[in-house]
């Protein structure tokens, strides 16, 4: 069950959205969570993909009851507020929908998002009735569960190969008016792009996908009216990129060149050992 403190952390995450701009770094499993609260960050957010890699998984590959199992894990392995990437709300319907949120508020999460792509390849993106069918699902599952939980609502376009920027608005301001708290479409880069959303769901809070270098700083994003900066899988694909990198050249070349910049045993254990004290 929720450690006491659950509810101080949610009030937390919400705080952090009421001004200014955040980054929302994506641990992919207790140790990188650990390290992230030990570098200085106020809040972190699952990511599926990056999780999915490390269980030997492609993106999209686990379950509820896997994904359920995760979040316990990561809501446990620090004192930070967490928000979910919980996909699409693993369910058929609606109803579906509802009964997996309330699995997923029960393992303590502060936020959480639903996404708007579906399982068909040929029609990635749900029909916009049937997307706010299944976020009001979600809202009615948090207010049903008195917790203090945000719903961020994401427009998946440019996601899914379809970059229509009037339609992605037309979504976010349907979502934002079913009550989603915090509006979200990945694969936006360009700045008119970014202050549209921003512009279109106002006061409503904005989150940005980083998801590689950019010309952007942080202090640009916020002037922009962002609230929020996440980065998905990218942490774990840099890990994946060094490790990959240095076994390549092993390989390729018989040369150990790879494992410079390595991460020193002794900086490791002292970072988990004792582990981080949680209130409790």
């Amino acid at each position: 069950m929720p450690t006491p403190d659950i509810g101080e952390r949610r009030r937390q995450f919400r705080a952090l959205h009421q001004h200014g701009c955040f980054v929302l770094p994506n641990p992919w499993d207790v140790g990188s969570a650990r390290y992230l609260q030990s570098a200085g960050f106020k809040a972190l957010a699952s990511t599926s993909s990056g999780h999915a890699w490390s269980q030997g998984k492609a993106d999209g590959g686990e379950d509820l009851e896997q994904v359920l199992v995760h979040l316990r894990d990561m809501v446990d392995a620090t004192s930070l507020p967490l928000n979910a990437d919980f996909g699409d709300g693993f369910g058929a319907t609606p109803a579906d929908v509802e009964r997996a949120v309330l699995r997923a508020i029960d393992t303590g999460v502060a936020g959480l998002s639903i996404e708007d792509a579906g399982p068909d390849a040929f029609q990635p993106l749900r029909p916009l009735d049937e997307a706010l069918d299944r976020l009001r699902a979600a809202r009615a599952a948090i207010d049903r569960s008195g917790a203090d939980v945000m719903l961020i609502g994401r427009a998946e376009n440019f996601f899914v190969g379809q970059p229509d920027i009037d339609d992605t608005l037309l979504r976010l301001r349907a979502y934002a008016d079913a009550g989603a708290d915090c509006l979200y479409a990945p694969g936006i880069v360009q700045r008119t792009h970014i202050e549209a959303v921003v512009a279109a769901v106002a006061p409503k809070a904005v989150n940005l996908l980083v998801g590689g270098p950019t010309a952007f700083t942080l202090q640009d994003i916020a002037a922009m009216g962002v609230r929020r900066v996440s980065l998905g899988g990218a942490l774990a694909r840099a890990a994946w990129g060094g490790f990959m990198q240095a076994t390549q050249l092993l390989q390729e070349q018989g040369s150990f060149a790879g494992l410079q910049g390595a991460t020193p045993g002794a900086t490791l254990n002292a970072l988990f050992d004792p582990p981080i004290h949680r209130d409790a």
